[in-house]
């Protein structure tokens, strides 16, 4: 199972936004990582540097190597719907974030932790693969073994259905994928647009 396990507060320095949640050192140094990072004079971005941070910082946010992304780009070209916002409705569809749009992890990485760990089942049965995309009407729950989790019930203890897309009952621990979000509906910032010009090259 590839994931990142570099760094984490380098990389949300260098795109100046705490990707992988709060982080005490991007508050401190909201500058990019290096020895120059505060002072150095950055030379005016090309183009495909500009696209290639987007797409980096998506891979990045929702934990997604390049091989992974690439498969998930295609299979959005073959879509109906804008190729970009499609793309970012598959990488919301994927088990490990809805288990973290739920709550139910602090976390992504929480999350794929969860899911790999088959603390998570999906309509009942168990699954262990976080890349797994859920489709509409799916029952997203944490198996009744695992309820006691004391990760599990830390997070639920702070957490709050924020997604209309999703419903969740936090006693019985279970939650509905109920649709794929809008644009409008997901948080992050990205700009997916420049994602597919950079694959359309």
């Amino acid at each position: 199972m590839a994931r990142y396990i570099g760094p984490k507060s380098k990389i949300a320095r260098k795109f100046k936004e705490p990707i992988f949640g709060p982080d005490k050192a991007l508050e401190k140094k909201n500058y990019p990582p290096g020895q120059h990072g505060m002072s150095k004079k950055r030379a005016k971005q090309s183009e495909y540097s500009v696209q290639l941070t987007e797409k980096q910082k998506a891979k990045y946010t929702y934990g997604i190597l390049e091989r992974q992304f690439w498969r998930m780009f295609t299979l959005a070209q073959k879509e109906h719907g804008v190729t970009g916002e499609v793309l970012l409705q598959l990488c919301e569809s994927r088990l490990d974030n809805v288990v973290y749009r739920l709550g139910i992890a602090p976390t992504r990485a929480g999350a794929r932790q969860l899911v790999g760990h088959r603390h998570i089942n999906v309509n009942g049965d168990v699954v262990n693969i976080s890349s797994y995309i859920l489709k509409a009407g799916d029952v997203i729950s944490v198996r009744e073994k695992s309820q006691s989790h004391e990760a599990i019930t830390a997070a639920l203890s702070g957490a709050s259905n924020k997604y209309s897309w999703l419903d969740f009952d936090a006693k019985h621990m279970t939650g509905k994928f109920i649709s794929r979000p809008e644009r409008s509906q997901i948080p992050e910032n990205i700009k997916e647009q420049l994602i597919v010009e950079l694959y359309s090259k």
